[in-house]
């Protein structure tokens, strides 16, 4: 008589669900947000240094604002900043190298990718559809061990980034953090900060997926 199988032999292999930030990680945002704090600071007077703001991009808006409005307003700039952002910060956001391919390589290997990041959720929706990205989900207003609670939700076993806060909230989720150096952390803080893998960019990255699915991804 055979051996029966174990339960582990039985137990269904989970869907492959793939987490990506957005700024800097799927989009190269820069262009857009220093046209929309170029605005914002014509409309209220307030000097912004928008050069700046843009090299430091991923925590959550209102610590960006705090550098250029006093605390009693950041609330109603945060406001109005994401009112105008769509008409400003939409048209000039290109795609990082790779984006479309990395979203696409998850599909292709029977998965699904999910979007996870600290920026307002309908002008997250509103670049990737400018774009032409369709994940399977976008989950907005995350930041850092945060962005755990919708990467347990979808059951995401891998999470790509580019900032040290990506890394911590895969990390905070028990997924493996996939991060790549194209935004304001380079490679060795991301590694310092836990990184399991760095890319040099999303390029890469259908290449890793393929190894990952078979067991052998390097930790790069």
């Amino acid at each position: 008589m055979a051996p029966m199988p174990s339960h582990s032999e039985n137990a269904p292999t989970p869907p492959l669900t793939v987490g990506f930030d957005l700024d800097m990680t799927l989009i190269d945002s820069r262009p857009g947000i220093k046209a929309a704090y170029e605005a914002l600071s014509a409309e209220t007077g307030a000097y912004i240094d928008a050069d700046l703001a843009v090299t430091r991009l991923g925590p959550p808006l209102e610590r960006e604002l705090a550098f250029w409005f006093p605390e009693d307003r950041v609330e109603e700039m945060g406001d109005r900043y994401r009112a105008i952002y769509p008409t400003y910060a939409i048209t000039p956001t290109p795609a990082m190298p790779g984006a479309r391919e990395a979203v696409a390589a998850v599909r292709a290997a029977g998965g699904r990718a999910i979007v996870v990041t600290a920026k307002h959720e309908p002008n997250a929706k509103l670049h990737l559809a400018h774009l032409g990205i369709e994940p399977d989900a976008v989950i907005g207003w995350l930041w850092a061990e945060a962005k755990a609670e919708a990467l347990r939700e979808y059951g995401a076993s891998v999470y790509v980034g580019d900032h040290l806060g990506d890394v911590r909230g895969a990390r905070a989720a028990s997924a493996l953090s996939v991060a790549v150096p194209t935004g304001p952390c380079d490679a060795a803080e991301l590694r310092e900060a836990g990184a399991d893998v760095v890319l040099d960019d999303l390029t890469a990255f259908p290449a890793w997926l393929a190894s990952y699915r078979e067991g052998a991804a390097p930790r790069a």
